[in-house]
């Protein structure tokens, strides 16, 4: 009984000692944390903004670039191989922007759905995404080759047809990997390249949905300047579709290196049981750059195209006439036409 009342007294003033001290250095962590919260909210929703602006120039682009094939489909002009994949490619990147606005909608937050509502989001961006590096793909092989050596391939139709149809494939194993495989109907946060799905779906995306399209655009590409060094013949320049196809390939490949890396680099910290605030946010800027490589390829494609250009300065003009009229109405509309009376005022002498 000695000893324990002995102990009492000393373990009441060890607790009454110690809270203070706990009390200082969980409010010290909880300080650090929360700034580290706001500065990561901070740089999302910067980037947040920026994004926002690249989106509608991308909008206003692909606006434009839907009148002018409104234009040709009504003057009945036929459109070119290449110009049919062009067409197409600016309608998958016009996709992938109208998808991304639930990003832009949500954050620094995430979208809340149903698990299979998020797999099916993932599922149709990375569909979009790799149909838009196929057709550059088939836009390459157009450009080395000048025309398809077979007979199939030289129909857009089918081109797009096969394009769609891996593109599905390849989609469903990224589906597969990226989960859940269970409880599809509860909701939470839908984020469409998910850190928890480990490396190998990191990796998987960055094969599927970067490294093959490129080295078999690479090869392409060395083959076309082959084929031009042996026949003195020009390979892109000689094409108005050249330099509209570069720039656009250049701006993708930037776009989803720089998101692939960030992806395979979060599923490792994600792994690592390191993954803080900055991280987190770092994960949502990758994928704002790899969106804005869709509004930054619909601009390119409107101001190097020479068919899209013309459209361009189509609506430029019609504005600007459309401005000059209202100005005018406005200007005349308080102008008064004279009114002439004229009086017979000669005296006949009867």
């Amino acid at each position: 009984m000695a000893n324990q009342t002995d102990f009492l007294p000393q373990t009441e003033m060890s607790t009454d000692m110690q809270p203070f001290n706990i009390t200082s250095t969980s409010s010290s962590f909880n300080t650090s944390d929360f700034i580290a919260k706001i500065a990561a909210n901070d740089l999302i929703s910067r980037a947040n903004y920026v994004y926002a602006l690249c989106a509608v120039l991308g909008l206003a682009s692909a606006c434009i670039l839907i009148y002018g094939l409104i234009r040709s489909y009504r003057a009945q002009k036929r459109l070119a191989w290449l110009d049919s994949l062009l067409w197409a490619f600016s309608s998958s990147q016009l996709l992938l922007l109208l998808l991304s606005l639930s990003s832009v909608a949500h954050r620094p937050s995430y979208l809340v759905t149903t698990h299979i509502g998020c797999a099916a989001l993932a599922f149709t961006v990375n569909m979009a995404s790799l149909c838009g590096l196929l057709l550059l793909v088939f836009m390459g092989y157009a450009l080395t080759f000048d025309t398809p050596t077979h007979a199939l391939l030289k129909r857009p139709g089918v081109c797009m047809a096969l394009v769609v149809l891996v593109s599905i494939l390849c989609s469903l194993v990224l589906a597969t990997l990226r989960g859940p495989s269970n409880e599809l109907h509860l909701e939470g946060i839908c984020i469409i390249d998910p850190t928890e799905s480990g490396r190998s779906y990191a990796m998987a995306k960055l094969c599927l949905g970067f490294l093959i399209p490129y080295l078999l655009l690479l090869g392409l590409l060395i083959g076309g300047c082959v084929r031009q060094w042996k026949s003195s013949s020009r390979f892109l320049s000689g094409s108005e579709e050249g330099p509209v196809f570069l720039a656009v390939a250049v701006v993708i490949f930037v776009c989803q290196l720089f998101h692939g890396i960030v992806l395979v680099r979060g599923a490792g910290m994600q792994q690592a049981g390191d993954f803080s605030y900055h991280e987190r946010a770092f994960m949502h800027v990758s994928e704002f750059v790899m969106f804005s490589g869709s509004c930054v390829c619909l601009v390119l494609v409107l101001l190097l195209h020479r068919p899209c250009r013309e459209s361009l300065l189509e609506v430029t003009r019609q504005l600007r006439d459309c401005c000059r009229g209202l100005g005018g109405r406005q200007t005349h509309r308080h102008i008064m036409a004279p009114h002439i009376e004229i009086t017979d005022t000669q005296d006949y002498n009867l």
